[in-house]
């Protein structure tokens, strides 16, 4: 009941600066998610709606909850009753019942204890159902994710009947945070649909006692009034949904430009992002202003309905005949103290049920969007009723007369109603196509035939459609599959971690792995080695690393069968050829079954044993046996390589880099006392921050000030003029007493504070969006604005709670604390002063000073174990989320891996934590309410009179403890405006207008590094390239390559000096300098909407224009075999999802070369910006390049793909961060000994470089 098992935690917290998770009482194993998930996820009935599910297996809670808070209410009446027999007895004293006010007064101790009890039971209950039905909620929606097929693209209509897209990753971000948080703050609705009309009930009964039957006429019309309440809820509803709309278009933006803000930084795009942004943030904070405005009706309409039912009781009881003078009841102390203690209660219980009406709406808007959620999204078929294979064919890896397609929503190739703006793909394979077990297996074809499609298809990953009686695929399981998928999936984990991916540690295999896979020196230059975190994303490996790395988890599993999607378009010769020689025919991969998908050809044709081709989505087997089967590509051989390092030297030998490898930095946790800095940056932000002048923040500030004051001397007024009202009776006789002067007074007081109160209240929600609008546009221009190393260790679920969670605690729960903080506190101050002055009881100051003196002492206690409490639970829940966003990002080689029960063990871990931690968390604010609402008891058993007066003052302080618990959200949302930053724009560093005429660049003594105090990466560069030049850059991994790209944007610190068009980069705005130059990075990075919004996402140019960037990239050529009129020709209007999930990696690099064609800029930069397309594709690209850019264009091709470079004019060769050659292809093929005709040797020989070259 008092919770003294927290006794030792809170007197511990007094002790340390900081309380760790480690020292919190551990979870119940009821509390488990774990144990929850066994117990509750069976009785889910997917034909009703989650809220039923919820109920069943919580009735016995809520039953016991229902029973506390009648006793509750039972108690709550002690206190009038009380009030009536004591003032009773002092109005006329009985000497022979000289026990009775004290049995009164003991009351007053006692039934507070009862209360409290009751309540303690009450939030037990309520608090324990909170945490289990968030735990209940995140597991039940990751698993499901778990299931959802990942390349569907949801549409929707918007508000014009148009179509848009829908992304499922940011719509499941907003439901793991938002959402849920709603749905667990709606544990005490059971306040509204039991205990206020239960209340509600007694108030009247107890009315009638003091006043008769005119106590029904005021209730009556409390009734009469409550329809306006009822509409309200419906606008309320209404804006409710429409408001989650515009959180979920805002959150997705905001996570697509998180996806990409590398490549936003590159482009200087900023600016334009932040706009569309703040847009969205627009569109939300319209709906959020709408419905505080409501808010703000309803409590105005809760007052006005507790003002017209005390006035109008009190007339009837004054007044019987309405306005005659005839049979007027006395009103003395005794009646109209304990009835205005009802009144207050009742009006209580009106805004109770008011606000939890709210809170009810909000909870149903949630958890119908995770009822939606759960019920829309598309599952893979082996979760539905598809029949997938007939039995006989078991054993048999392959493919037999079937048809696949990305979503169930078309189950015939030719009866759909799919629109150019929705492009389809179907998968056909005709006839048999049988992988041959145990050895080699090819899956070849140009870019977007569906290579990767039919691995993907294989998986169960697309949506499986008989072609006829016989067909049939299948992929056994049994023994295991592994899987590496085109575009490298690495974990935030180590990278031994993810390597073994769950799996015991065989030392002897693990570095034969290694070895194999080329990865022992990558790990010798890593002070960490494989126990270096790799970042989220892999944000400290290169393309090649990554690649690597998930080849080496394929193969260290002990999986029979091994499906790798092109592995090798991502290595550089030397390493390719080793991965080939080493691990494809290494003893790792002997017995096993490989399906390799490559365009590479050569380097493998000696180990196939049986070929697919794949041409304009038709798979074709062949039984080629043996390498003389396997056809030639046209021209040269196609060799891929290693896609960038920008990070090899640095995340090796830099000075950030610690020894234990570790890299993600640890959640901001603030040590000490929270909220008043974040109160102060919020009180700034009311008035309009810094920007405004003092004038302004005078204007706003003066007549909140005034409103609030008014406001809160109305209701001490309101009391006053009671008791001054009662007092005429007793000192005249009540013929005299002017019955309908002092009501019309007493209303007109009550219409003066509800206009006062209400306006200070709508003066708030026009600063509270005020702030809003101030605090998320900083919050995003920090972010945006920051260093590309302090992106790289903060994970994105980290930063994405920030403008989830806490805005929305930014936008509604600290605005809500702190003006009811204010509010109360001001009414406290008011109502001690009154009775200290106004009631001439001085000596009352004693037991005040007394109670707020101990009461202070345990708030100081309470917080000092509360706010680490609370900051560990907030810091737990973006685990949380990362870990969902984690699975997410690649579902496929979750499954494909029979991974899912090792996720979902790490899902049930992590909400484990966090549960601990909110666990703890709400049981503090028992053991704080327990113990003022004892402090509260003996008060009013001391005092028994002012009973009314100080109920009140524990009510602020409990407000103010909530303040600094809401102020947690602020003191991160501040911790987030102080990061590293890059240089902000001046008007010294804007080009001339006319700059830049010409692509020349001049680089003198250009060093670079990836943090202030690390080595130096590029170690002294010197060159000059005249306007027009096309030049290759090529090298080993970690020469520089990808380092000198960064260098020339300003991305990473630099000293010496860049010269674009004659004028230093280092002097010029960083959103000029990169709006001026265009780089192309190898791993495309594609946004939801159409192809048309992805090439011009603000709406710069006509499609003519971004058309001929298409047919420049190369689109043109990979769709010549399709008829104009196919529904599979990528169209300006095709729908992209997010990532550019259904396009290949091929096309999407296609779409990233055309966007950055139609920028249009002087200098051009192709960071292996074709690595992952065909060869022949890839030669129209650079020759579309060569012939059709302006002549003046710069361009600077980043590869280690030899023939991408060989008709450039000259080529810079790069070796351990220098230049050890420079000079035309020509003069390098001929240097003996020379640095790049070593490495044409290693690639197809000098006769076959120089027969590219003509």
């Amino acid at each position: 009941m008092f919770y003294v098992h927290l006794d030792a935690i809170v007197s511990k917290a007094r002790k340390t600066l900081h309380l760790p998770l480690e020292e919190l009482p551990p979870l119940a194993d009821d509390d488990m998610a774990n144990n929850l998930k066994e117990k509750h996820f069976k009785h889910i009935d997917p034909r009703q709606h989650i809220f039923f599910w919820l109920l069943h297996i919580f009735r016995w809670d809520y039953i016991v909850m229902v029973i506390m808070l009648q006793v509750k209410g039972i108690m709550v009446f002690v206190s009038p009753l009380v009030m009536n027999q004591i003032l009773a007895y002092i109005q006329t004293p009985d000497d022979h019942h000289f026990i009775r006010p004290w049995f009164w007064i003991i009351m007053l101790l006692f039934a507070p204890l009862i209360e409290t009890a009751a309540v303690n039971w009450f939030e037990f209950l309520a608090q324990r159902t909170l945490v289990r039905i968030e735990s209940l909620l995140t597991e039940l929606l990751f698993e499901h994710a778990l299931k959802i097929r990942v390349k569907t693209t949801a549409e929707t209509d918007d508000e014009d009947g148009e179509k848009k897209t829908s992304n499922a990753s940011g719509k499941l971000s907003t439901l793991v945070t938002v959402d849920l948080n709603t749905i667990a703050q709606s544990a005490d609705c059971a306040l509204l649909f039991t205990y206020c009309p239960v209340q509600i009930i007694l108030s009247a009964v107890f009315l009638y006692m003091l006043l008769g039957w005119s106590a029904f006429v005021g209730i009556g019309l409390t009734l009469v009034t409550f329809p306006i309440p009822s509409i309200l809820l419906g606008w309320i509803h209404q804006v409710k949904v429409e408001q989650m709309k515009k959180t979920d278009a805002r959150v997705q933006v905001f996570s697509d430009a998180m996806n990409m803000l590398k490549m936003v930084k590159l482009f200087g795009w900023e600016r334009r992002m932040f706009a569309k942004v703040d847009e969205k943030r627009n569109e939300e904070l319209t709906l959020v202003k709408k419905a505080k405005l409501i808010d703000v009706v309803y409590d105005v309409l809760s007052s006005a309905t507790s003002a017209i039912t005390i006035v109008t009781t009190l007339a009837c009881y004054v007044c019987p005949l309405t306005l005659t003078l005839v049979a007027r009841n006395v009103l003395t102390a005794s009646i109209i103290f304990p009835a205005l203690i009802i009144f207050e209660n009742l009006k209580r219980y009106i805004q109770i049920a008011f606000f939890y009406t709210t809170v009810a709406v909000g909870a149903k808007v949630s958890l119908d969007r995770v009822d939606e959620f759960l019920r829309d999204s598309e599952l893979l078929d082996e979760y539905t009723d598809t029949k997938i294979i007939s039995d006989e064919n078991v054993e048999r890896i392959g493919f037999h007369n079937a048809l696949f397609t990305w979503t169930a929503q078309v189950d015939s190739a030719i009866d759909s109603d799919y629109t150019p703006g929705r492009q389809r793909f179907v998968l056909q394979v005709r006839d048999e196509i049988l992988f041959k077990s145990g050895a080699m297996n090819l899956i070849m074809g140009p870019t977007g035939s569906g290579k990767t499609s039919l691995l993907l298809a294989l998986l169960g990953e697309m949506h499986f459609i008989p072609s006829a009686e016989d067909s049939w695929f299948n992929l056994p399981r049994q023994r295991g599959v592994a899987y590496a998928a085109q575009e490298a999936w690495v974990l935030n984990e180590t990278i031994k971690d993810n390597i073994l991916f769950g799996l015991p540690y065989n030392e002897q295999r693990y570095h034969a792995v290694l070895k194999q896979c080329a990865l022992e020196q990558d790990l010798s230059m890593f002070s960490a080695g494989d126990l270096t975190e790799v970042g989220e994303r892999g944000i400290t490996l290169s393309g090649g690393q990554k690649a690597r790395i998930s080849l080496a988890r394929a193969i260290y599993s002990n999986a029979e069968v091994v499906l790798l999607d092109d592995v090798l378009a991502a290595l550089d010769v030397h390493t390719a050829k080793w991965i080939v020689d080493q691990c494809f025919s290494g003893d790792l991969l002997t017995g096993r079954t490989v399906i390799l998908v490559t365009h590479n050809t050569t380097l493998v044709k000696s180990l196939a044993q049986y070929i697919v081709t794949v041409k304009d989505g038709t798979a074709v087997g062949s039984g080629v046996t043996n390498a003389d089967g396997i056809p030639e590509l046209v021209g040269l051989t196609e060799t891929e390589t290693e896609a960038t390092d920008v990070e090899d030297p640095d995340s090796k030998a830099n000075g950030d880099s610690e020894a234990d490898g570790k890299l993600i930095l640890a959640e901001e946790i603030q040590i000490g006392r929270s909220g008043w800095s974040s109160v102060k940056m919020y009180t700034a932000a009311l008035a309009g921050d810094g920007g405004r002048p003092i004038s302004t923040r005078i204007l706003f500030f003066l007549p909140l000030t005034f409103t609030l004051v008014s406001s809160s001397l109305g209701q001490v007024v309101q009391i006053w003029y009671l008791g001054y009202w009662s007092a005429q009776f007793e000192n005249n006789p009540p013929e005299e007493v002017r019955s309908v002067f002092h009501l019309n007074i007493y209303a007109l007081i009550f219409v003066l504070y509800s206009i006062m109160f209400g306006c200070y209240f709508i003066l708030f929600v026009i600063g509270g969006i005020r702030a809003s609008v101030s605090i998320h546009a900083r919050l995003v221009a920090s972010v945006f604005g920051a260093t590309l190393r302090w992106l790289e260790t903060t994970p994105v679920s980290r930063i994405i709670t920030r403008f989830t969670q806490d805005i929305r605690s930014v936008d509604d729960n600290f605005p809500r604390q702190l003006s009811r903080f204010i509010e109360l506190s001001a009414v406290m101050i008011f109502r001690l002063l009154s009775i200290i002055f106004v009631f001439q009881a001085p000596l009352f100051i004693l037991p005040c000073i007394l109670v707020t003196s101990l009461g202070v002492v345990c708030g100081m206690v309470y917080l000092k174990a509360q706010i680490p409490v609370k900051r560990e639970m907030s810091n737990a829940k973006a685990p949380v989320l990362g870990h969902v966003n984690a699975a997410f990002a690649d579902l496929t080689s979750i499954r494909a891996y029979s991974a899912q029960e090792a996720f979902i063990s790490r899902s049930l871990s992590r909400i484990d934590v966090y549960a601990r931690t909110a666990r703890v968390f709400y049981d503090l604010q028992r053991w704080v309410g327990v113990r003022t609402d004892v402090l509260s008891g003996i008060f009013a058993a001391c005092v028994a009179w002012y009973i009314l007066y100080v109920n009140k003052g524990v009510e602020a302080g409990n407000s103010g403890f909530s303040l600094n618990m809401a102020g947690n959200s602020m003191e991160r949302i501040t911790h987030y405006l102080n990061i590293e930053q890059e240089p902000k724009p001046t008007k010294d560093g804007v080009p001339p207008a006319y700059w830049p005429t010409t692509g020349e660049l001049r680089v003198e003594n250009l060093k670079a590094r990836y943090s202030l105090d690390g080595p130096d990466i590029l170690k002294g560069f010197n060159f000059e390239i005249r306007s027009g030049e096309r030049i290759g850059v090529v090298g080993r991994t970690g020469s520089g390559k990808s380092t000198l790209t960064l260098a020339l944007l300003r991305c990473i610190p630099t000293d010496g000096e860049v010269y674009y068009d004659g004028l230093p980069t280092s002097r010029l705005n960083l959103d000029a300098l990169r709006d001026k130059i265009t780089i192309i990075p190898q791993s495309p990075e594609l946004i939801s909407g159409t192809l048309r919004h992805n090439l011009d996402p603000f709406a710069e140019h006509d499609d003519h224009t971004l058309n001929d960037a298409l047919i420049s990239a190369g689109l043109h050529s990979l769709q010549k075999q399709l008829p104009e009129d196919s529904d599979r020709r990528i169209t300006l209007d095709t729908i992209i999802s997010s990532g550019g999930a259904n396009l290949s990696v091929g096309q999407r690099q296609i779409i990233a070369l055309a966007r950055a064609l139609v920028r249009r800029t002087k200098v051009l930069i192709l960071d292996e910006a074709t690595s992952a397309i065909d060869y022949e594709t890839d030669t129209i690209i650079q020759s579309s390049l060569k012939h059709n850019l302006p002549k003046d264009v710069t361009v600077i091709i980043v590869a280690h793909r030899l023939q991408t470079v060989v008709d450039v004019d000259r080529i810079m060769v790069l070796d351990a961060g220098q230049i050890v050659e420079f000079d035309s292809p020509k003069n390098l093929i001929q240097k003996e000994g020379g640095y790049f005709k070593a490495l044409v040797e290693q690639w197809n020989g000098k006769e076959g470089f120089i027969t590219a070259m003509q």
